[in-house]
């Protein structure tokens, strides 16, 4: 592909968002009120709002290499509470896939320079879940149950934040841990029953 055929398909597309609705791009300007932060993987095969069916002004998306949320990165911790605080979106979504590159350089035992500290954070879930994942034989199999794993801890590290902790208390909130199958297309919610898993570290992290 050639960059100069992104501003052809920038010029296309506009034509048929016009054609559909000629007052799309004014309403567009005038700001957003997603209902939904996605935090996604970067993974170029995984785009957000395309495998949601969604359009502009609906998401509010931030990605990184395998979707974490780590507590001090702060270009995660700034996007979660501009979206929690300030557009009081409804829904936070962690969403990872199969096949992530991410998950699977954090299974490995290489020295990866500059990403050493950010997989660090992967093999750390790795180890919390060390005997499920040890006891899992198929390493195919291994490797999709750390990427749903990694999902549901990036959601603990979420709902231990002070943003998202409010505004479950002052208006319900939610937290959503998903995964999408790059083979089949097809988006999964991982059902993680957070409030077992919460239960014996909220004398921690709970918020009066």
């Amino acid at each position: 592909m050639q960059v100069d055929n992104v501003f052809k398909n920038n010029e296309k597309w506009i034509k048929e968002k016009l054609a559909t609705d000629p007052k799309f791009f004014d309403e567009l300007g005038k700001g957003q009120n997603p209902e939904l932060l996605y935090i996604g993987c970067s993974d170029s095969r995984v785009t957000a709002e395309d495998l949601m069916g969604m359009g502009p002004g609906e998401v509010f998306v931030h990605r990184n290499i395998a979707n974490m949320v780590i507590s001090i990165d702060l270009n995660v911790m700034s996007v979660v509470n501009y979206a929690v605080e300030h557009l009081k979106v409804n829904h936070v979504v962690v969403c990872g896939h199969y096949s992530c590159g991410g998950v699977k350089a954090a299974m490995q035992s290489a020295d990866l320079g500059i990403l050493n500290p950010w997989l660090r954070n992967i093999r750390d879930v790795f180890r919390i879940h060390k005997d499920e994942l040890n006891a899992i034989e198929d390493e195919d199999k291994k490797y999709d149950r750390l990427v749903e794993l990694n999902v549901q801890e990036q959601c603990v590290n979420l709902i231990k934040t002070a943003a998202v902790q409010k505004a479950y208390r002052d208006r319900g909130l939610k937290v959503h841990g998903w995964v999408f199958d790059i083979h089949t297309g097809k988006l999964i919610d991982l059902k993680i029953d957070f409030e077992g898993i919460l239960k014996n570290i909220m004398e921690i992290y709970h918020l009066d």
